[in-house]
Order: structure tokens, then sequence, then C-alpha cells
């Protein structure tokens, strides 16, 4: 699914990957609904994780 991306990402490159804006991308990291870890002061964010959050969240009908 986002194979383009590295298997660690910025807060930057996880916002491009699900097409959000910096405000919703800290606010699913501060929440917890989006896992991820602190290094320091910067989020690191696995590719995973992305992919858990699209899978838990999507709207798709099972047949």
């Amino acid at each position: 699914m986002f194979e383009d991306y590295p298997d660690i990402l910025t807060v930057e490159e996880a916002c491009e990957a699900l097409r959000v804006g910096y405000n919703a991308m800290y606010e699913l990291l501060n929440s917890g609904k989006l896992k991820a870890y602190k290094n320091g002061r910067t989020w690191r964010i696995p590719r995973t994780a992305l992919t858990q959050y699209i899978l838990e969240n999507a709207k798709i009908k099972q047949i």
C-alpha cells in the first residue's frame, strides 16, 4: 500500500501518505488513534501503523 515510503515516516511523510493536514495528523498521534513513538520531540510513524489505521477505520462492507 505504501511501498514507496520508508519503514519509519516523519509527520510530513505521513501527512502526505494519508492526505491530511498537520493538525489532523497531530490529533491522530496525540489521541493514540495512530500508533507511533517519539524520538525526543519528533514523532516517528511506522509504515505498518498507517496501513493498520486505514484498515481499522475504513468503511468497507464485508461480503
